[in-house]
Parts: C-alpha cells; structure tokens; sequence
C-alpha cells in the first residue's frame, strides 16, 4: 500500500521540517561536540568552549559574575557567546566557579549556664490562625534547666509585654542577677526593660553582638513548640491558642524528661528535686535487661528444641 509523504507525516503527528531535519541528521565521529558541525554549523567550536570553561574556573575572574564575564570576554575578543549561552555551558559541565566563601567558624555548642537563673533567654514568635489573624507569644526560658518561666499570648504585639515577663520571672529569685540574652527587637529594648536593668534586677546581653553565641536556645523551643504540639490543632482563635500553650508549657515544665538532663523535667533540675533521678533509671535500665534476658531464654521454639544428634 502507498501512502503520499503529506500523509504519511500527519498519520504519526510529524511536521516536514522535523522530517526532513531528521532524514538529513548524521553521526558524527567527533567526541568532543554535541552534535555534528557541519549540521549545526552555529554551535560554539571546541576552542570556544574551553575558552569559557578557563574563564569561568580562573581566580582572576572570580570577583566577575557569569553574566559580566560573558560580556568580558567579548570585549576581550575571547569568545563572543550570550550570557545565556554561558549559564547552560555551566550547568551542563557542572564547572564550578572558585568562589568558596571563608566565615568565622560558629560555636558548636550553644552558651550553656551552670546554675538555675544565671542566663535568661527571652523572645517572641508569631503564630498564625486560620482567619488569617496573627497571635504573638512572648516567653522566657531558664538556660540552666530548660524551665520556661514566664510567657503570655497577645493579639497584637505589643514590647512592654517583656518587662511584665521579667518581673513575673524573677519574682523567686532571691540572690542572683540573671543574664537576659536577647535579640535586637523593640520589645527587648525599650523604656520599660531598660528601667529593669538600671535597677540591677538583671543584666541584659545582645545575641551575637555583645556575645558569639546566638538565642537558639529558645528559637528550638518555640520549633518544638509549634511542630510538636501548636500545628496538630485548630488555631482559630487567640484563646484557643492560649489555651494550647498553656497546655504545653505545663507537660514541657513538669512530666516530659529532657534528653540533656539523663530523665529529669526542667522543674526538676531548676527546683533540684530530681538528683536521684538518673540513678533510679540507671538501676530500673540494668533491671528491665536482666529480666529480657531471662524471658527470652525461657521461651523456646521447634528448632530450639530439635533432639540433639546420635553419636556415630
């Protein structure tokens, strides 16, 4: 059966252009293009592309971008390609451009205190609803024990919160000046909470400014927080956003051991009543192994108890 070419090609959904750009498509036997010069004549030669591969991988040009350094080199009257051009010759060829960047090294160890109220850490975070409505939460955190002591839920943001909180902390505290490490905010600077400074109620440090270290400390909690507990409920209001935090603060303060402490809560380790603790687990551990042990060798199975072999 014949079949025109013309209908042929609308059959398998070819144009004539395509057809005939394939029919004149040949091998080529050179590794080093693409595709064949003689076919695609306006492709960049072998020479070019080194070109801008050297250019691209040099220190000397490292201070250039990509985009100016492909104007460069034409102004050079190196390789006159498009910046476009250059960009897919990068990706294409992974080459990497020499600009490996040199930072401070950054403390491994957050700044960590040896005994209750010695350094404070005080922040506030936004949480979102589904209104679309925001709610602020303002809280303070022990170092030492992870306790949070103080925090409180607003609808709208206001920084003389953070002197109440303060105030509210340190009601317990009885000889001792706190650290307060804070970050460069309004609510931590401001008329109110320079006023708790003067009176030597704490001593107020900014994170990674007047220190190295950072207010990471709190910025995990309010991530624990939000992911752990506040995201797996409704936010609709503002009350019911308290009411979630409230919930959490208690578990967090009271029953949920901290890994950094062998078991004990953060009331225990801020109040120190569980000192017994992380012996008391040590001992039930070494317990709990013995008896595994001794119930697993108790048990048997078809092939544990398979009659042993006649002597030959």
């Amino acid at each position: 059966m014949h079949m025109p070419l013309r209908g042929a090609l609308q059959l398998v959904g070819m144009s004539r252009t395509r057809y005939h750009a394939w029919l004149g498509k040949q091998e080529c036997g050179l590794d080093d293009q693409p595709c064949c010069p003689k076919s695609s004549p306006q492709q960049l030669t072998r020479d070019e592309s080194l070109a801008i591969r050297d250019m691209v991988t040099a220190d000397e040009y490292r201070h250039v971008r990509t985009g100016t350094l492909a104007r460069l080199a034409q102004r050079l009257g190196k390789v006159f390609a498009s910046p476009t051009t250059w960009y897919r010759l990068v990706r294409a060829h992974n080459w990497r451009r020499p600009r490996q960047r040199v930072h401070p090294a950054k403390p491994t160890v957050g700044i960590r205190a040896t005994r209750p109220n010695e350094i404070w850490h005080v922040d506030t975070t936004l949480i979102r609803l589904l209104d679309g409505s925001k709610a602020y939460l303002h809280a303070v955190i022990d170092n030492f024990s992870r306790r949070v002591l103080a925090w409180r839920v607003n609808d709208s943001f206001m920084p003389a919160v953070t002197a109440e909180l303060l105030i509210e902390a340190a009601r317990d505290v009885r000889d001792a000046t706190p650290q307060l490490l804070v970050d460069g905010g309004v609510e931590n600077y401001n008329s109110a909470v320079d006023k708790l400074v003067d009176s030597g109620l704490l001593k107020r440090i900014l994170a990674q400014t007047e220190i190295r270290y950072s207010n990471s400390l709190i910025e995990s909690w309010w991530r624990v927080l939000k992911h752990q507990w506040l995201y797996l409920n409704t936010l609709d209001t503002v009350a019911s956003a308290e009411k979630l935090v409230g919930f959490y603060v208690e578990q967090h303060n009271k029953h949920l051991p901290h890994s950094a402490f062998k078991g004990q809560t953060p009331d225990e380790m801020y109040f120190g009543t569980g000192d017994d603790i992380p012996k008391k687990l040590k001992t039930s551990k070494v317990r709990a192994r013995e008896l595994r042990l001794k119930s697993n060798r108790e048990r048997n199975c078809h092939v544990c108890v398979l009659p042993a072999p006649a002597n030959c």
